[in-house]
């Protein structure tokens, strides 16, 4: 969990012997180290002093020999510091709990360690890093980001520094390798160096990657997988690479498609090695490989064993069937270690490798490839967040663990998503924490893209593999990111910054604003026609319109007050990913609001259209800003608006409306494609949905100008008990169209017959006369009038007077699934709500996920956890029970990703969310980010019933329910809840 840690500004003479003073009145602390310490510890002692100057304007010295000053702080390695390991001798202070142990630091209060120093401030550290991370631990608790450079976190300015704190013992690190992976830095990282950062090498060389590293130590992580794609020189072209990773104590690995720290995509050179074929071309794929062992064996390395094609392709097998390819690897990886043993002179089992199963390579894992038992599993996500595999009990004994690959950016099918961070944090807190809880804790890798804009994310990451104990609860992530806000931007906005960070995750949750174009890639395709509705379900397309409208105005209003040293932070850490997600929605959702009103004739066409061009012109103003005016043009090259220039970057092609007509009024209802066509005889579309008094619906009205000029219109209900949101005014040039809200009073509508039960079998849209009440609203303009129809449902029924739950309306029961009426406890797992993710921002999962799945029918209905819904239905007969939920994989076999469903008294019928590879079903459900399937049921008569849901395997994550009689329409997301009022 991020800690906002107390930092205390005292004169010299109100401190308490707890404090330590960094900056005084006339007192500056020294850094006192060892000469024979590793470099990391100079380096950090170096970070921490330009901290100290940063907020206070005076800088401490670092040095090697004692210090004169009355308080220094002492930072060292167990065994590399003789001052630190003397005061161990002598009992001053006890390192027994961190000594032996992996990246662990003691932080605490010494008087008069020598006879110079009357206070020290004593870090030890267990290993290299350890005593990195405990100096850098002090940047943190002085207010300095790990941001500070990365993200322009301009520290807050004082006079004097003190520190108040006990003594603090790190536990050790969740995950033993953390890092992240720079990957498609084609049109960001790579263009920002080259161009702008180290002109010098016109690459990401040692200077880059030295500031890269930076943040990794700030951030406590300790690995990397280095850029690696074509448009980078590779990573050990620069010999000065692998030296600035050292001095960083940083570990080098490689991605899947990088065996043995070799990169294939440039350093295979056809015409003087041939074909990258094992099979055919093994020998020279292993000089390739020694060369790179033979540079390295020194250096701390994870390996990465087996071997894929070029350019994250499948590798080329002579014989195209599975057997050969799984023996081939094998063998592959019996080679690489063959040349670990030999160049190392060590037990290739003491060396740290991991082995990748991705793509393909995931298949000839599963049919039988046998991987030495020290290499590490290193399991991947789909690309879009969903973790495919994890460690069977078995696997989980293996030596070498496990870990995850885990994407917030990915280039490849079913679409890229490598402009904005639009992976929802919580998520990636539930995959990661059903791998750590599945024993994946070895080594944890996020593909973050171009660093920017993930920073969020890549902290959220690294601080679950540093404490996932921190992270127990779904609501954790909130707390870590208003903590985060806080520590960024001060207290005052922490909550606001929060609330505008979630709505962004929520709305990107439901579709991800580079998939809002319905195009896909590979191969490229034309924009397409959107899923979201604008006619049924009050409109889809107007409301995320103005769900952006909202985020905009609160970002905005949050930059306007944030004190201008924390802007350009402000700036990139939020406003930025929002508003460039918030407009790329909006041009688009314009666009397609310019496309329904053209075709009925509407003058609000061309507005849409002008919205569209607004948004898209918005996006290149702020990349401009970003790139050539933020900070003076420090990040300038770093932001692309368009990366691979697909159909979603482009401006939207917008059809226009005439207006040489003299202006006339048109309408269009909701639950109608086309407008209200007087000219039609019986026309359909003159008719509101029915109104149902049970879920007291409310339907709009579009009125809008057709032609040029002005109308005067005026609405007059029929009835008293029809209320509208407006009932007359003005349209033209500058008030091109109104939505009026229909809505109902109730209280003064005639009840229709009072009885026990609703009537058997009718549609909904024809009821019977005794149970509706018909009336109409006349569109009156210059003394035309047009009337639309109002019917509303209104019996009373006695079974409805005290009900609380779900009722039928327009043909169906919708249900949010964390709304249950009722849930029982399994023998061994219990449903549990997750807050901030799904399309309702929670959903329900059945926990712990190593509870053992129940496939009996008998055992589910006796043993396993059930929701239980109450609803009720006006119509019965055979029905659609659709369940949409999160679309994750089984996490190994014997475990899927079922839950059992029945109403009333059914048998229990299975629902199984698991896809197969890159089906057709897996990528329209990662599109989406829901996975739905539809089960028959029978509601045997009208009235009460309740639909039974039980799990059948762990950790399925159920989001909402659609009980269709018949009546559900055309629509991207389920409808809303159809709760009994």
């Amino acid at each position: 969990m991020l800690i906002c840690f107390q930092v205390v500004v005292l004169a010299a003479q109100e401190q308490a012997t707890s404090d330590f003073t960094l900056v005084g009145d006339n007192a500056i602390t020294s850094i006192l180290i060892d000469k024979k310490d590793a470099k990391v510890v100079t380096i950090a002692s170096n970070i921490f002093a330009t901290d100290v100057y940063n907020i206070t304007g005076k800088k401490p010295g670092v040095s090697t020999k004692d210090s004169r000053s009355e308080t220094t702080i002492i930072a060292g390695t167990i065994g590399s510091n003789k001052l630190i390991d003397s005061m161990i001798a002598a009992g001053e202070i006890d390192v027994s709990v961190i000594e032996k142990q992996w990246e662990r630091y003691s932080i605490q209060i010494v008087e008069n360690p020598t006879s110079t120093i009357k206070k020290a401030l004593v870090v030890v550290g267990s290993d290299r890093r350890g005593t990195a991370y405990g100096i850098l631990e002090l940047s943190r608790k002085i207010g300095v980001s790990p941001w500070e450079w990365w993200a322009d976190v301009t520290p807050t300015k004082k006079e004097s520094l003190s520190l108040t704190m006990e003594k603090e013992v790190s536990k050790s690190p969740s995950v033993k390798y953390r890092g992240v992976f720079l990957n498609d830095e084609d049109w960001g990282l790579q263009r920002w160096a080259a161009l702008n950062f180290e002109t010098e090498t016109g690459d990401i060389g040692p200077k880059t990657y030295a500031k890269v590293f930076e943040l990794l130590l700030r951030l406590r992580a300790n690995t990397i997988w280095p850029a690696m794609h074509s448009s980078t020189k590779p990573f050990y072209s620069y010999p000065e690479n692998k030296f600035v990773a050292d001095d960083y104590a940083i570990v080098i690995g490689s991605s899947h498609a990088e065996p043995m720290l070799s990169n294939i995509n440039t350093e295979w050179k056809h015409d003087e090695m041939g074909e990258y074929r094992y099979d055919t071309n093994s020998e020279t794929i292993k000089r390739l490989f020694t060369k790179r062992v033979k540079e390295t064996a020194k250096l701390e390395g994870v390996y990465t064993t087996g071997m894929r094609g070029e350019h994250d392709s499948p590798m080329i097998v002579g014989e195209d069937d599975t057997d050969a390819q799984v023996h081939l690897l094998e063998r592959v990886i019996t080679d690489q270690r063959a040349i670990l043993a030999k160049e190392t002179k060590k037990d290739p089992s003491s060396i740290p490798q991991a082995f990748v199963p991705y793509k393909e390579v995931l298949n000839y894992y599963q049919s039988g490839l046998e991987l030495p038992e020290d290499i590490t599993l290193v399991w991947t996500d789909d690309n879009y967040g969903y973790i495919r595999q994890l460690s069977n009990p078995q696997e989980q004994k293996r030596a070498g663990g496990a870990g995850v690959y885990y994407h917030t950016s990915y280039w490849g099918r079913p679409h890229d998503y490598l402009w904005l961070n639009s992976t929802n944090p919580v998520l990636m807190w539930e995959e990661m924490s059903k791998a750590f809880e599945l024993q994946s804790r070895n080594i944890w890798i996020l593909n973050c893209g171009d660093i920017k804009p993930h920073e969020y994310n890549i902290e959220l990451f690294l601080d679950m593999a540093w404490n996932m104990e921190d992270f127990n609860e779904s609501s954790s992530v909130k707390q870590h990111t208003k903590n985060w806000a806080s520590r960024e931007f001060g207290e005052t906005f922490a909550t606001e910054i929060t609330n505008v960070l979630f709505e962004n995750n929520r709305l990107a949750y439901i579709r991800r604003p580079e998939f809002m174009a319905w195009s896909q890639v590979e191969p490229v395709t034309k924009e397409g026609e959107t899923e979201l509705t604008q006619f049924h379900y009050g409109d889809e397309v107007t409301e995320r319109i103005d769900s952006f409208k909202s985020l905009i105005n609160a970002t905005e209003e949050i930059y306007n007050n944030i004190p201008m040293y924390r802007k350009d932070a402000f700036y990139q850490l939020v406003y930025y990913p929002v508003i460039g997600a918030s407009k790329l929605n909006q041009k688009w959702l314009y666009s397609f609001k310019n496309q329904f009103t053209a075709k009925q004739g509407r003058q609000s066409a061309n507005a849409f259209s002008v919205l569209s061009e607004e948004a898209y012109n918005r996006i290149r103003k702020e990349t401009d800003y970003y790139n050539t005016m933020l900070k003076n043009g420090k990040w300038n090259h770093i932001m692309t608006m368009a990366p691979r220039f697909l159909p979603v970057f482009a401006k939207p092609a917008t059809f226009s409306v005439a207006n040489n007509e003299n202006a006339s009024l048109g309408l269009a209802l909701e639950g109608y494609q086309m407008e209200v066509n007087d000219k039609v005889i019986n026309s359909y579309a003159d008719v509101l949905p029915v109104f149902n008094r049970y879920t007291e619906s409310t339907y709009f009205i579009d009125v809008f100008v057709k032609g040029n000029g002005t109308v005067n219109w005026e609405a007059k209900p029929k009835s008293d008990w029809i209320r509208l949101s407006e009932n007359k005014g003005t349209l033209n040039s500058d008030n091109l169209e109104k939505r009026i809200w229909v809505s109902i009073d109730w209280s003064k509508v005639p009840q229709g017959e009072n009885k026990k039960e609703a009537p058997l079998g009718h549609d909904f849209q024809l009821i019977p006369p005794s149970f509706k009440v018909n009336s109409a609203i006349d569109f009156i303009v210059e003394g035309e009038i047009t009337s639309i129809g109002v019917s509303v449902y209104n019996p009373n029924l006695e079974a409805l007077n005290n009900y609380k739950g779900f009722v039928e309306d327009k043909g169906f029961v919708s249900i949010h699934a964390e709304n249950f009426t009722r849930k029982k406890e399994g023998k061994e797992a219990n449903w549990k709500l997750f807050e901030s993710m799904g399309y309702t921002n929670k959903v329900i999962t059945a926990l712990p996920r190593t509870s053992t799945p129940l496939v009996d029918l008998e055992e589910i209905k006796a043993n396993s956890p059930v929701l239980e819904y109450d609803f009720y239905t006006f119509n019965f007969g055979e029905v659609d029970v659709n369940i949409q939920a999160v679309p994750t994989h089984a996490p190994f076999a014997g475990i899927g990703v079922r839950c059992a469903i029945a109403i009333d008294d059914a048998t229990p019928v299975f629902v199984n969310f698991e896809t197969k590879g890159r089906s057709k079903e897996w990528k329209q459900n990662v599109l989406k980010n829901a996975s739905k399937q539809t089960v028959k049921q029978v509601v045997n008569k009208a009235g009460k019933h309740t639909l039974k849901i039980w799990m059948v395997d762990p950790g399925v994550l159920i989001d909402q329910v659609l009980i269709d009689l018949g009546g559900w329409k055309k629509s991207y997301a389920f409808p809303k809840e159809t709760v009994k009022k």
